[in-house]
């Protein structure tokens, strides 16, 4: 079995995620992140930087846009009225809504104007366009079980 990092291991990190020098998320106060390792389960950028580390080995990673979350993309903007919406939904600038498209995708987007009539929804991932930083620490490591491999995710269990 290898000691460091590869595909198809189950790997329990710790994180905290950094966007403009801002804490956006961690995991100090909660529980590790559990993955199988090279089947796309989080971004590409941390993806790669993981490959090769250790349990219990600690790492900063700076990630580009590119292999994060993409580009902000200024055409993913677009206006609606708002009387195409239940009168139960919120229509706040802030609010997040998960909207279905004509073949019944789920697209997540933000409220980020609103007027008397209409409001404007932003369908970019909230942390497109930035840089990332994450501050990651490797908790343990495993081989994914041929029933996690199957699965396509990890099942929480002691290491």
């Amino acid at each position: 079995m290898s000691d460091t990092i590869q595909d198809n291991m189950v790997v329990i990190l710790d994180y905290t995620l950094l966007a403009d020098e801002e804490i956006l998320e961690s995991t100090d106060d909660g529980e590790p992140i559990e993955f199988i390792q090279g089947i796309g389960q989080i971004i590409p950028g941390l993806e790669s930087a993981l490959y090769g580390m250790k349990a219990g080995e600690k790492k900063t990673v700076i990630i580009e846009p590119e292999d994060a979350y993409g580009d902000y993309d200024p055409e993913s903007l677009e206006n609606a009225k708002k009387e195409e919406f239940s009168e139960e939904i919120p229509l706040d600038v802030g609010t997040f809504l998960d909207l279905r498209d004509d073949e019944e995708n789920v697209l997540s987007a933000q409220i980020i104007e609103e007027d008397e009539d209409t409001v404007t929804l932003d369908f970019n991932h909230p942390l497109a366009g930035k840089t990332l930083t994450f501050e990651i620490t490797v908790s343990a490591l495993r081989p994914a079980s041929d029933e996690e491999l199957e699965h396509g995710h990890a099942h929480s269990q002691e290491i």
